[in-house]
């Protein structure tokens, strides 16, 4: 079937004018609406400002307690398995900054309470017990067995029966 020139239909004029009035920009009400969401995910993210802060802070002080930690319970290890020392059961506290790791305190150093506690489990053997407290938390613990051993026997002539 073969359409004639005079069965088409016409084409549609188009309004320049009008379209071009159509594209103008962003209504006063779409700008609006684009502030108010701009403003309340802003301050979404603000409001969670406090709380990272928070566990940051929290964090920092983990990290330089369970430093301390280790140290305070390398130091006591060492201490114990030299059988050439005299080992006293008991608790012992000592406040110690995070600065250095020394009982001086400069500006802006962290204070931390250390408590050991050292046990007779057996003969020449003992429980070592620490925990590293700070402000208003209970702070870390841990504990370990410690046994003498004849390698570490220190100055040498020390005699370890």
């Amino acid at each position: 079937m073969c359409l004639s020139r005079s069965n088409k239909t016409p084409h549609p004029v188009i309004n320049v004018r009008r379209v071009l009035s159509d594209r103008r920009g962003f209504s006063i009400l779409e700008v609006v609406i684009a502030i108010f969401l701009t403003t309340v995910g802003v301050l979404a993210i603000m409001s969670l400002q406090p709380a990272a802060w928070q566990t940051a802070f929290r964090s920092d002080y983990m990290g330089r307690a369970a430093g301390i930690l280790h140290e305070e319970l390398q130091t006591r290890e060492s201490f114990i398995m030299n059988c050439c020392n005299t080992v006293t059961a008991g608790t012992t506290e000592a406040t110690v900054y995070a600065g250095g790791g020394t009982s001086a305190q400069a500006a802006g150093d962290a204070r931390f309470t250390v408590t050991t506690t050292i046990a007779s489990v057996d003969t020449n053997v003992w429980r070592v017990t620490v925990r590293v407290a700070w402000h208003g938390h209970t702070g870390i613990s841990e504990s370990l067995v410690v046994t003498r051993q004849q390698a570490f026997s220190y100055p040498a002539g020390c005699s370890c029966t």
